[in-house]
């Protein structure tokens, strides 16, 4: 059971350093085109679009959560990596005021977000919470001037897995210094007494401004830490992360070494047969091989990310099975070589448009038989797919 007495908001521990570390690096135009929860999974410096310049204000960041660093070490660091990467037009740039502004929003919305997904790990710790199964808001004392919404909520107390909480886990806003503390029973009775052991009047009422809970931050309205051990791919198609053109690439290599999926190509083809009400498809990358893609039909597929989608699955298994003529059924493990296939593929070329989207056909030989994929293209979703439709193999 963690020992709470022994954490302190500026003290680094080792919940709050895994969970920085489960990150990556992804460069980014804007703050938002990384947003809310998809922060669990994604470190971005808006602005910072290449990868040796957003590595090394990672490493930066890192030393400022696991070794305790201040804030004034930080900006010395940060002056010396925009000296060696270059780096120009970056907000605040150009006045000491507005440097001052700059790297303080970086290392305290990283150092604030980090403790407090370390302690959503801590305080969802299973044998504390049958001691402290509630939770308690703590505005920050000292504070100049306080929001009057956070200061409102001061000593809330309510059980652990209240709706209030995946809204209202601080920090919820920029340079938000309020925290959540565990709480035990007749610390809550004591809350109640007070009118402190209920959610607010008005506690989910949205500004239609922010998109937020009213006194929330834009961006600040979810839980840290909450979705830490969640699939990129699922923020990708929640929208919660998105891709502009020019930092395409530069997230192709960084994200297609650390994706993670809950479920293998195989595995998932093994559910989608036996889950018919299965429909969430399964995100296999980006498409790493466009520039021969397009050498070779002349279709440009540099921001399309690479799905497999469930229906594509029970297509294959109702009409391509034993046809007489050297045609075998798909087995799942079948479904592991997909995009193998298609990083080095034989041959590809234009199969036909059905329904407005193109299609292609892909060839690949392996273990002396023909796989011919079926890919479509489809565009009218926010983020560009190329989504199997069909998989044939000839022994």
């Amino acid at each position: 059971m963690p020992d709470e007495a022994k954490i302190a908001f500026n003290r680094p521990f080792k919940e709050q350093v895994d969970f920085f570390r489960k990150k990556v690096n992804l460069p980014s135009e804007r703050w938002d085109d990384v947003f809310k929860s998809a922060h669990d999974r994604a470190f971005i410096v808006a602005g910072a679009m290449k990868s040796d310049l957003i590595s090394d204000l990672r490493q930066a960041i890192d030393k400022s959560i696991s070794e305790g660093k201040s804030l004034q070490w930080f900006r010395s660091e940060f002056d010396n990596i925009v000296k060696t990467n270059g780096w120009s037009g970056w907000t605040g740039e150009g006045t000491q005021a507005g440097r001052d502004w700059r790297t303080r929003i970086i290392y305290q919305t990283n150092m604030s977000t980090s403790y407090a997904a370390g302690r959503w790990s801590q305080l969802n710790d299973p044998d504390l919470l049958l001691l402290k199964p509630y939770w308690r808001y703590v505005h920050a004392d000292g504070v100049r001037h306080p929001r009057p919404h956070h200061l409102s909520w001061h000593d809330i107390t309510l059980p652990h897995n209240d709706p209030f909480w995946k809204t209202h886990f601080a920090p919820n806003g920029w340079m938000c210094h309020c925290r959540i503390v565990s709480a035990n029973q007749r610390e809550f009775e004591a809350a109640t007494a007070k009118g402190k052991g209920v959610k607010p009047q008005g506690w989910n009422t949205i500004d239609n401004k922010t998109g937020e809970v009213v006194g929330i931050d834009k961006g600040f309205g979810y839980a840290p830490g909450a979705n830490a051990d969640k699939p990129l791919r699922n923020f990708v198609q929640d929208k919660l992360i998105s891709y502009q053109p020019a930092i395409a690439t530069a997230l192709r290599k960084d994200v297609n070494r650390f994706l993670e999926t809950n479920y293998s190509a195989s595995e998932y083809a093994q559910k989608a047969l036996a889950d018919k009400n299965l429909i969430d498809p399964l995100w296999l990358g980006f498409i790493e091989n466009h520039n021969e893609i397009k050498d070779a039909v002349g279709l440009d597929l540099s921001n399309y990310i690479l799905l497999l989608e469930p229906a594509a699955v029970r297509h294959v298994e109702n009409a391509h099975h034993f046809d007489g003529n050297g045609q075998r059924p798909a087995t799942p493990n079948d479904y592991d070589q997909i995009v193998g296939s298609l990083n080095i593929f034989d041959k590809v070329e234009i199969g036909n448009t059905v329904r407005g989207n193109k299609r292609i056909r892909v060839f690949k030989e392996i273990n002396g038989e023909t796989w011919i994929y079926v890919f479509e293209l489809r565009s009218e979703l926010k983020h560009k797919v190329l989504s199997l439709v069909s998989l044939i193999i000839k022994t």
